[in-house]
């Protein structure tokens, strides 16, 4: 199988001989093989591993991104950040918990960035409640 894994600036692999890949998405992992159905899931922060023709291996962990196959024999994976290493279990203990902390702070961001839009709106619907008649925008 082809397999073409890319960041948003750089190609991070690209082979012609994968004989089988896993990954992981919500559901958890799962492997693929030639002759895949054709699929297209969101991977979870996670370590992506495959193994060539000749049996070496390699991996990537990745903080998220899109896989999608195609034909049974195209696996193209978009992620948002990779990183490539020697051993899966080398990446899951460094790498992988780097990107599940940065992952972490994001959605701590989103949520307190939702805050403060409620809270603004909420605000807003006040003042207007307030001044029931009265223009808003008068000293």
């Amino acid at each position: 199988m082809k397999l073409l894994l890319t960041d948003p600036v750089h190609v991070l692999a690209e082979h012609d001989d994968v004989v089988s890949l896993r990954a992981a998405d919500a559901s958890g992992g799962f492997g693929i093989r030639p002759g895949h159905a054709d699929l297209l899931t969101v991977l979870s922060v996670s370590v992506v591993s495959w193994r060539h023709q000749d049996g070496h291996t390699g991996c990537c962990a990745v903080r998220g991104g899109i896989l999608t196959v195609r034909g049974g024999k195209e696996i193209a994976i978009a992620t948002r950040e990779g990183q490539l290493g020697d051993s899966p279990e080398a990446l899951e203990t460094t790498v992988l918990a780097t990107f599940l902390a940065a992952a972490e702070t994001e959605r701590t961001e989103r949520v307190a960035a939702t805050r403060m839009q409620m809270s603004a709106v909420r605000e807003i619907v006040r003042i207007l409640r307030s001044s029931q008649g009265r223009s808003v925008l008068s000293p």
